[in-house]
């Protein structure tokens, strides 16, 4: 999530300026140079000191924008993901999976106000925030953030922390106790999201170093693609996988929880410019756009690969367009977002090929292929559309080093944020063993575990 305007912007402006003078005087520039050099320093310092920025006035539009975008993330997870997943199990599972949402949602919640947010957005650590916000202690009514009060910058960022492990589910959905889900799912937020997300958002490492990543490319959707696979490693296979059974039982709460998933996302990438401006508008187009070709280049390839289209298919390749233009949708364009949107069709629908038929992996309902792939493919091809002069270059909003620059320092986002995420994935999951098991019963697996484990029914049957 960009953060457009600090509490300390103006102390971090004039070290900036002290820097450049330094960088100057060492390189013995032309006194042309040093005197657009300057310019540049007073412009800024006089755009550092108007009233707007000195009193860090609330602007409305942009808090009537995030409070609008806060609620369609909200969406995406309830309804919108626990209808998708809930239509892509089996009837006696349907329950089990709407549950773990709402119960993701809860606990995320609550462990955001307690010390998550904290962790993530404040301090200077590399990997790790700090402890000055636990229980938001010092938040007040009248408290900022940029232009938005930070009341609503923290409950934005919470969306996002609730709908990650949510989407892990769909790894393990059908065979995992609800007990073990609760403390992974606290484990891996502690030991996954929080670090990520500070390490990408919150001033950490990664964004030191000029890691690109608009909505959460690596913080949502590699860490939830990568814990999906090793969860569904750990776990195993459910019973007949693979199999035609475990087929999914109601294909229309899948496209409807589909089609939720697409609205909110528009709060997600738009929401992510932390602004009603331009950027917004541009990221909530170039959303849309991927989704669009992504259902498309989805559908069409099942078409031809198996004589018929399905609607689980374009509701899925849609999926991967939104995930993978979500890192991207900050800095490409119309044209960009047209090849995105193709190459997350086309490749996640192999991916999924890969991991269940190749490697027989049971990612249930194919997380990583969809999220994990799709997260990391819009993380690296970014560095080619989103810069103006870049392959097929139509970027939204430029960035400094040559592409190849770019690619280099995304692929180490890429690389430092997947090895984090499968080590603590694997250390959250061995931890949980230690207290409950983390499979149902062979028994409980067949009954399935909306009765078994919430002694409830999704239908009732004559």
């Amino acid at each position: 999530m960009s953060n457009n305007v600090t509490a300390n912007s103006g102390e971090n402006y004039l070290k900036n300026l002290h820097v450049e003078e330094c960088i100057y005087e060492s390189s013995r520039s032309g006194k042309k140079k040093k005197m657009k050099l300057l310019n540049y320093s007073l412009v800024g310092l006089i755009t550092l000191l108007s009233p707007a920025v000195l009193s860090s006035e609330i602007n409305a539009g942009d808090t009537a924008w995030i409070l609008t975008a806060t609620a369609l993330v909200l969406f995406m997870t309830l309804p919108g993901l626990a209808l998708f997943y809930g239509g892509l199990v089996r009837s006696q599972n349907v329950l089990s999976v709407l549950m773990q949402c709402f119960a993701i949602c809860c606990i995320v919640s609550v462990i955001w106000v307690v010390y998550g947010y904290s962790l993530a957005f404040t301090g200077n650590g590399s990997i790790i925030g700090g402890t000055e916000a636990f229980f938001l202690s010092s938040l007040m009514r009248d408290s900022v953030s940029g232009s938005l009060p930070e009341s609503l910058f923290i409950v934005f960022q919470m969306t996002f922390a609730v709908i990650t492990p949510a989407l892990v589910v769909g790894a393990f959905a059908e065979r995992m106790r609800f007990s073990a889900m609760c403390i992974f799912t606290i484990l891996w937020v502690t030991l996954v999201y929080l670090p990520a997300c500070h390490m990408v958002w919150g001033g950490g490492y990664l964004g030191s170093i000029g890691v690109i990543d608009f909505a959460g490319g690596l913080v949502v959707h590699a860490t939830c693609g990568v814990g999906a696979l090793v969860a569904a490693i750990v776990l195993g296979p459910r019973k007949g996988f693979p199999g035609g059974s475990l087929i999914p039982h109601n294909r229309p709460m899948v496209v409807m929880g589909a089609a939720m998933l697409w609205v909110g996302w528009f709060g997600f990438n738009g929401g992510s410019a932390v602004a009603a401006d331009s950027s917004a508008a541009m990221a909530i187009l170039v959303t849309h756009i991927s989704a669009a070709v992504g259902a498309l280049t989805w559908m069409l390839v099942e078409w031809l690969k198996t004589g018929k289209p399905t609607v689980v298919g374009i509701a899925t390749g849609m999926v991967a367009g939104l995930a993978t233009i979500t890192p991207a949708s900050g800095t490409v364009g119309p044209q960009g977002a047209l090849l995105i949107g193709f190459l997350a069709g086309f490749v996640c629908f192999y991916a999924t090929q890969i991991i269940k038929g190749n490697f027989k992996i049971d990612d249930s309902l194919d997380v990583f292929p969809v999220h994990g792939v799709g997260g990391i493919l819009g993380i690296l091809m970014l560095a080619f559309v989103g810069k103006p002069d870049g392959f097929l270059g139509s970027g939204a909003t430029g960035f400094d080093p040559s592409v190849f620059e770019q690619f280099m320092i995304q692929l180490q986002g890429v690389l430092v944020i997947c090895i984090w995420t499968l080590v603590f994935s694997w250390i959250a999951l061995k931890i949980t063993s230690f207290v409950t098991d983390l499979r149902v019963s062979d028994e409980n697996e067949h009954e399935g575990l909306d009765l078994t484990e919430h002694n409830e029914s999704g239908y009732i049957t004559g």
